[in-house]
């Protein structure tokens, strides 16, 4: 997948909330530019359902086609589109790096896992979109165990997810199950996402 290499403030700046973290850009209140807004423009549905779309794409590290993949598989599913669209995204090996906090942004437990620093089920993988099923363990490979970046990021960012459980002395944790909708915590509207597709 291509990286994103631009502005992550401007881009946090269009949506009015920090999608990649804490930023004090996103304190502004005018959108990104040169003077910013004149006046706010009255955005059409199609424009808000697009804009929730490049928001999780953003959020989740995802390019278009690879996006458009989930959205497949999840509308062949049985249940709500939208939720089982998130609950895909959540399942992914970089999302749930983050989610233990073995790394303080998604696309930093993407690089670990690209460079081989992540095991599941005590194999490496290196593979940031592959998908876990509960049961499935993730954790650091033991010679990367006392690598600054990860210790780092381990003391300042605690497990919150209640589908995930950690071991600090294995540096280990479990993929219990796939998260309900309500226990994401990501501020997308999944159903314009779906609407979106739908078209």
């Amino acid at each position: 997948m291509s990286r994103f290499t631009g502005s992550k403030s401007k881009v946090s700046r269009r949506f009015g909330e920090p999608i990649f973290g804490r930023s004090k850009e996103t304190k502004r209140q005018t959108p990104p530019g040169m003077h910013g807004a004149k006046r706010k423009r009255k955005v059409s549905e199609y424009g808000q359902q697009l804009l929730e779309k490049q928001k999780a794409k953003y959020i989740y590290g995802m390019r278009e086609g690879q996006f458009r993949i989930f959205f497949e598989r999840a509308k062949a599913r049985q249940g709500k589109t939208g939720d089982i669209l998130l609950q895909m995204c959540e399942s992914r090996l970089d999302n749930v790096t983050y989610r233990l906090g073995i790394a303080p942004t998604r696309a930093a437990a993407r690089q670990l896992v690209t460079h081989g620093h992540i095991t599941v089920d005590g194999k490496v993988l290196n593979i940031p979109s592959y998908t876990l099923k509960p049961g499935q363990t993730v954790g650091v490979r033991e010679k990367d165990r006392q690598m600054i970046a990860i210790v780092t990021s381990l003391e300042h960012r605690p497990v919150s997810a209640s589908w995930l459980s950690w071991d600090a002395t294995t540096m280990t944790g479990s993929f219990m199950q796939v998260p309900e909708r309500a226990e994401i915590p990501e501020n997308i509207n999944e159903q314009a996402i779906v609407e979106l597709y739908s078209r």
